[in-house]
């Protein structure tokens, strides 16, 4: 998951070397919580306008984790 969400961010941003993502410990219900670091001059085409990108990458990435069963959240920092 954390290489899927890598490759989607890197294709969008102008500094792919700067994309870090980080995967927190499962919370209690067993949600795991995605963190996808950017450049703070790529935080703009991460989100997109009004967050639709953001929203798209959150639905691509839900979709991966219902085929091997997991539950996700994904945060933009």
């Amino acid at each position: 998951m954390q290489e899927l969400l890598a490759v989607i961010a890197k294709g969008l941003v102008d500094n792919p070397d700067s994309v870090n993502v980080e995967a927190d410990a499962p919370t209690e219900d067993g949600t795991i919580v995605y963190h996808i670091h950017v450049a703070e001059s790529d935080m703009g085409r991460v989100i997109g306008k009004q967050g639709r990108i953001a929203k798209a990458i959150r639905t691509i990435a839900r979709s991966a984790a219902i085929r091997s069963e997991e539950k996700i959240m994904v945060e933009i920092d």
